[in-house]
């Protein structure tokens, strides 16, 4: 049998733009505007400021590169990558997939690039979008909490293959030159948990593209990987999860046991790039769900802060237990403090939402919060589960009358179509840095990118005027 390295890349190479299912190419669009309206939140934060000080100050005069958004400098394809990733990041509206890995923050920017050193059309870069989110979350899907109690961070350690597979198929790579762009990105994965327990902050997607880039421009220049450098005795999984042969430290569900194997069944027929869904607030994905079910449990029967008396959501059990629960820095079933997952219940209960413009620095200063929300969050006990989906918590709230009312959220509340994000991402429109009708152009720019000539049209609708 062929190796993982050379079965995926024959299925990418082989994929084409009319293989896609309707709803992927619906996701492809949504995760589109979902990473660029994060970049452009991105580029007014002090980190992603930082990364295009940096990379101007580095790589200005470049020639032929690739563009940072917002900002509108040409520089390396890699620097481009690094900022456009960093500022997405930093605008916290991440999409996630199995809560500890953000694909967007890494294969949209390195997909940009590609696109705009190719001159590609909108369906060629929708397709490598497609490749790449399927193969980065197959190889990652059941290994990412063994991977994180090994001290790694799966976010980077396996976004750089979703980005370099997306750029590669772009760049319209050969079966030879995709398998070693795969096997380049086993040398050059990285991703640690211990900077941001120490009081540092964490090197993540950005440097995860930017070291993408690198093994797409080597496997372009003809660099030969290998072949068995995923499932080898010394590859990637032994490497990374303490052995080749699938079994798990750690799993969501509890099972922990899985199979290589797994990663290319029914490839290109069951479409995992589906799970992946928005998180609209910026805030620890699991959260999202505690907001907005909790909001809708209030809605349905009229809940009011003054008749709670208080509130159970039962939770899998990985998301108490941040990042970790090998090394774990956020317990979410401690004493609850803003930030808190019972501070995101609490603000579904009073105000039915959470500020869809409040940034990840202001996610814990408690400021400006109502009193109700600093009050209830002391009255919100969570209960950990190994049979609970993620993002799925059942939330349970007890009135003051002696009722109960109970709502289960399905972990699917935020996998919604594109007509939704557009609808629920336009609340950003008052922190951008460009006028509403130039974000209204993105979003028309995306809901058609299958039709547009060229893709990098959006780098140029980020750009500010004059």
């Amino acid at each position: 049998m062929a190796s993982l390295s050379r079965q995926l890349a024959q299925w990418v190479v082989g994929l084409r733009y009319d293989d896609l299912p309707p709803a992927v190419v619906d996701r492809a669009k949504g995760v589109t505007l979902h990473s660029l309206a994060s970049v452009l939140l991105g580029s007014k934060e002090p980190g992603g400021q930082q990364a295009v000080q940096l990379i101007t100050a580095e790589e200005s005069g470049v020639g032929h590169g690739a563009t940072i958004m917002v900002d509108g400098t040409t520089v390396t394809k890699g620097g481009a990558a690094f900022t456009n990733a960093e500022m997405a990041m930093a605008g916290g509206k991440l999409d996630s997939f199995r809560m500890l890995t953000h694909p967007g923050t890494s294969i949209l920017p390195g997909a940009f690039v590609a696109a705009e050193t190719a001159g590609a059309s909108g369906r060629e870069f929708l397709t490598g979008l497609a490749a790449g989110y399927e193969v980065m979350e197959r190889l990652a899907a059941d290994f990412i909490p063994t991977v994180m109690a090994r001290g790694f961070h799966a976010g980077p350690v396996f976004g750089i293959f979703g980005a370099a597979v997306a750029a590669a198929k772009i760049l319209n790579f050969t079966e030879d030159q995709v398998n070693s762009t795969i096997a380049l990105c086993v040398h050059l994965a990285a991703g640690n948990l211990e900077g941001p327990r120490s009081g540092g902050r964490a090197l993540r997607e950005g440097a995860a593209v930017r070291n993408a880039m690198l093994a797409v421009a080597l496997a372009q220049m003809g660099h030969v990987g290998g072949e068995t450098v995923l499932e080898g005795d010394a590859g990637f999984y032994h490497a990374y999860t303490g052995n080749n042969k699938g079994q798990l430290t750690y799993s969501f569900v509890g099972d922990t046991q899985t199979s290589l194997d797994k990663i290319t069944t029914a490839l290109g027929q069951d479409w995992m790039f589906l799970e992946t869904l928005y998180r609209i607030y910026s805030t620890a994905g699991y959260n999202i769900a505690h907001v907005d079910v909790t909001a809708q449990l209030c809605a349905e029967h009229n809940i009011r802060y003054e008749d709670v008396e208080r509130v159970e959501a039962v939770v899998n059990w990985l998301e108490t237990q941040y990042p970790s629960p090998a090394f774990p820095s956020r317990r979410e079933d401690a004493a609850p403090l803003p930030g808190s997952t019972p501070y995101y219940t609490a603000y579904g209960v009073v105000q039915r939402g959470f500020p869809v413009l409040r940034s990840q620095r202001g996610d814990t200063a408690g400021a400006n919060d109502p009193p109700e929300v600093l009050e209830l969050m002391h009255r919100v006990t969570l209960i950990p589960s190994h049979e609970m989906t993620l993002f799925g918590p059942r939330i349970t709230i007890y009135t003051r009358d002696g009722k109960s009312y109970t709502k289960q959220a399905t972990g699917r509340e935020f996998m919604w179509d594109f007509d939704e994000e557009a609808r629920r991402i336009r609340d950003v429109i008052p922190g951008l840095p460009i006028p509403a009708a130039q974000f209204e152009d993105i979003i028309a720019t995306c809901r058609d990118l299958d039709r547009q000539d060229r893709a990098d049209r959006l780098i140029q609708l980020t750009l500010k005027q004059g």
